[in-house]
């Protein structure tokens, strides 16, 4: 493994170490947190993509989660099921149809992140405000870098 002249090997590998067992925790809590709402993880992922994005296609929405357009369309049939989302037909050209975030989408997300911060909140909570401060510095210059 390559490491940048003066980074130690042993500090690049703890770092990826660390970063891997968070993403973990993060997903294994999340999960949890999910069990409380009527939506699946990957129903999840859906949902934060409608909001952030606005009304896509099925192809579109599969692109982005990284799955084939049948099973994005079986999930899309479940959560228009349970009335987070309808299919809209596009105003310009109806031959195309579009997924649409419904109130009941937006307010589960809504109350899934404020679980999820809560969670955050009580283990950050044990630790000193300047080194939360420290921490989310770092963190956002870890991410600056690897979105490059």
């Amino acid at each position: 493994m390559e490491t940048k002249p003066g980074l130690p090997k042993e500090l690049v590998m703890e770092i990826e170490r660390l970063v891997r067992e968070i993403s973990v925790i993060i997903k294994r809590k999340g999960r949890e947190l999910l069990h409380e709402f009527p939506i699946t993880p990957p129903q999840f992922t859906a949902l934060l993509w409608l909001n952030e994005e606005g009304d896509m296609t099925i192809g579109e929405l599969s692109q982005k989660m990284f799955l084939a357009c049948s099973t994005m369309t079986d999930l899309v049939d479940r959560m228009e099921k349970n009335g987070v989302v309808e299919r809209v037909r596009d105003e310009r050209d109806r031959r195309v149809v579009r997924i649409h975030l419904l109130d009941k989408g937006t307010s589960i997300i809504r109350e899934v992140m404020e679980a999820r911060q809560a969670y955050l909140s009580e283990i950050l909570s044990h630790l000193p405000v300047d080194e939360v401060k420290e921490m989310s510095k770092h963190l956002s210059t870890l991410h600056r870098e690897m979105k490059i």
